[in-house]
C-alpha cells in the first residue's frame, strides 16, 4: 500500500485537476447558451430564404443558372470538401469523429481539395500530407455571418471558375444535447431535387400566389450567393455549439471522475493512517512489555 504522504500528494493534484476541469465546463455550459440562443435566433431567415428559392422553381418553370449545372460530361471531376472542426481539444470524441468521417469520405476521391475550418483538424490533415488549402484559414470560435460570406463568396467564385466541379461540407449537427452527429452536405451544384424535399418536408407553406419583381432569375441570382451563406452560416453554429457541448460532457465526466477517485484515494488514506496507528500502538505497546 502507498504511503500517506504519496496518497495526499496524488489527492491533491487530483483536487487540482478537478477544479480545472469543474471550471471548464461552466464555461462550456455559458458559450453553449449562448450558441443556442444565436441558432434559434438566426436560423429562420435563412431558412426563409432556401423555402423561397424552393418556391421559385416549383412555379416559376426552368431557370438557368450556372450553380444547377451538374457537369456531367467533365471528365476528371475535381472535389473540394469543407471540414469543420474544433480549434481546441478535451471535447471528447467531437474531432475525432469528425475527422474519422472527413477521411472516410475523402478516401473514396482521387486528390481532393481540402478546406479546413479549425486548428485542429487543419493540423491532423496537414501531418497527413493532404491537400489542404492553406490560405483557408478561418477560426470556428463566435462564428459570424461575414465569416460565412468570405467563405460562401470563396467557393462560389472556385464553383464558377471551374476550380472545382463538387462542393461538400462536413460539420456536426447537434440533434440533442447528447446525441452529436457528423454529416457530409453537398453544397454545389445545387440540385432540384434537395431543394423540393426540403419544401415538402417543411412546416412553413408559402403562397403561389406570390410574385417576384423583377423577375424570378434576378430573384434567384440574388438568393443564391445568401442561401450558400446560410448553409454555411448554419453549419458553423451548429458545429461551434455541438462542440460547447462535447466538451461540456466530457469536463462533467471528467469532475465525476475525479470525485470517485477522491473517495477512493480517501479510503485508502483512511486505511493507510489506521494501519499507521495500528502499527505505533503494537510498538508501544512491545516496548511496555519489554520493559517489564
Amino acid at each position: 500500500m502507498a504511503s500517506m504522504r504519496e496518497i495526499k500528494s496524488r489527492m491533491k493534484s487530483i483536487k487540482e485537476t478537478r477544479q480545472i476541469t469543474k471550471a471548464m465546463k461552466l464555461i462550456s455550459a455559458a458559450k453553449l447558451k449562448k450558441a443556442r440562443q444565436q441558432l434559434e435566433q438566426t436560423l429562420p431567415y435563412f431558412d426563409k430564404v432556401k423555402l423561397t428559392i424552393a418556391d421559385i422553381i416549383m412555379h416559376s418553370g426552368n431557370i438557368d443558372n450556372i450553380f444547377f449545372d451538374p457537369r456531367n460530361e467533365k471528365e476528371g471531376r475535381k472535389k473540394c470538401y469543407v471540414v469543420i472542426t474544433g480549434d481546441k481539444g478535451l471535447a471528447g470524441g467531437y474531432n475525432h469523429n469528425i475527422i474519422k468521417l472527413a477521411e472516410s469520405v475523402i478516401d473514396e476521391s482521387e486528390n481532393p481539395r481540402l478546406l479546413v475550418a479549425g486548428h485542429m483538424g487543419r493540423s491532423h490533415f496537414m501531418r497527413e500530407k493532404s491537400n489542404v488549402d492553406l490560405e483557408f484559414d478561418y477560426p470556428v470560435q463566435n462564428p459570424t455571418v461575414y465569416r460565412a460570406k468570405d467563405v460562401a463568396t470563396q467557393l462560389l467564385e472556385m464553383f464558377k471558375n471551374g476550380e472545382v466541379d463538387e462542393v461538400f461540407l462536413i460539420y456536426t449537427h447537434m440533434v440533442s444535447a447528447i446525441r452529436l452527429e457528423p454529416r457530409v452536405m453537398q453544397i454545389l451544384p445545387l440540385t432540384i431535387e434537395s431543394l423540393r424535399a426540403d419544401l415538402e418536408m417543411s412546416e412553413v407553406k408559402i403562397d403561389e400566389r406570390l410574385s417576384y419583381e423583377p423577375s424570378p432569375q434576378a430573384v434567384y441570382d440574388v438568393l443564391i450567393p445568401k442561401y450558400i451563406k446560410g448553409i454555411i452560416y448554419g453549419a458553423l453554429v451548429e458545429a461551434f455549439t455541438s462542440e460547447q457541448s462535447a466538451r461540456m460532457s466530457a469536463m462533467d465526466n471528467a469532475t465525476a471522475n475525479a470525485d470517485d477517485m477522491l473517495m477512493q484515494l480517501n479510503l485508502y488514506y483512511n486505511r493507510a493512517r489506521q494501519a499507521a496507528i495500528t502499527q505505533e500502538i503494537s510498538e508501544i505497546v512491545g516496548g511496555a512489555a519489554a520493559l517489564e
